[in-house]
């Protein structure tokens, strides 16, 4: 059976997908997946609505955000993210990085990707640091961000990978890790429409088992051995840099152990989001998290 998931943006964040269909785990479902960039993160809803995917990889945030502006429900099925993906990379050496001391500097982030700064606001807030004292740039696209930092603009960047590698190369510093700083959280998911999760249950649930089983790869085998595995797909990334970045997201752990999407982990993104007024309702895991078919395929698991 033809798949056409669509990804918000081409990155080793989303190694799980990557894994389940380099290992060839789709495959023996007898799922052939094509994966498709989308020209921004709104498009892995678009694509749901329009039918240019059955199946959509990206954030929560897009169907809550879907939903507070009295959309439709589009729920999500299995947990591919649980923690953010995003680091903050220092101009300078700290010699012990506090929260305070980002207060009165600026940080670079980017535009298209709310999720990242909703967790920002959240991390200064807990940790007693008032976000207005800190300037955030958020209107440059994610490589004008990159370049303005290397060009000597900003105090800080927040970034992902392998950016955040190739920025240590470069002399920069981590600073913190914002997968550490704001704690576990359902950051990445596939999702699709309500239709299909009732009348296709058996594509989802194939689909669900065969990231199951990556995820059980996974977590018994290390960055040298997850790297080798999506490098396919990564060709542009040299090996030892991709290396790397696996390493660091496995050292923080980014990738989840099952597919299942627990409520804890949604109620907390929910608040994060409220909390920074991204949005202004409360909607019910229920309506946009689905367990029901992830069971199911964990259930039918079997031992390689």
């Amino acid at each position: 059976m033809l798949i056409t998931v669509i990804e918000p943006f081409h990155s080793v964040f989303y190694t799980p997908h990557y894994v389940t269909l380099h290992l060839g785990y789709f495959a023996d479902e007898g799922l052939d997946v094509t994966t498709r960039t989308g020209t921004g993160s709104p498009s892995t809803t678009h694509a749901l609505i329009t039918g240019a995917s059955e199946i959509s990889l990206g954030g929560l945030m897009r169907s809550l955000d879907l939903a507070d502006r009295g959309g439709r429900f589009l729920p999500h099925f299995a947990e591919v993210n649980s923690r953010n993906g995003f680091f903050l990379v220092s101009r300078e050496r700290p010699a012990s990085f506090g929260w305070g001391d980002v207060v009165g500097r600026t940080i670079l982030s980017f535009t298209g990707a709310p999720t990242p700064y909703q967790c920002m606001l959240t991390v200064l807030r807990r940790e007693g640091v008032d976000p207005s004292r800190v300037t955030i740039v958020r209107d440059l696209a994610p490589a004008d961000a990159v370049a303005a930092f290397r060009a000597g603009q900003g105090d800080f960047i927040e970034t992902g990978q392998p950016t955040t590698e190739e920025l240590v190369d470069a002399g920069f510093h981590v600073a913190a890790s914002m997968g550490d700083a704001t704690g576990p959280v359902p950051f990445s998911s596939y999702m699709t429409t309500p239709h299909r999760l009732r009348h296709e249950p058996d594509l989802i649930v194939a689909f669900t088992r065969a990231l199951a089983r990556a995820q059980r790869w996974m977590a018994s085998h290390d960055a040298k051995d997850v790297s080798e595995v999506i490098a396919p797909s990564f060709a542009d990334i040299p090996s030892s840099l991709r290396e790397r970045a696996v390493r660091r997201y496995l050292g923080q752990g980014t990738w989840p152990p099952d597919p299942m999407l627990r409520r804890p982990g949604y109620e907390y993104l929910v608040h994060i989001l409220v909390d920074g007024g991204f949005i202004h309702r409360r909607q019910r895991y229920q309506d946009l998290v689905d367990t029901t078919l992830a069971e199911r395929a964990v259930q039918t698991l079997k031992e390689d």
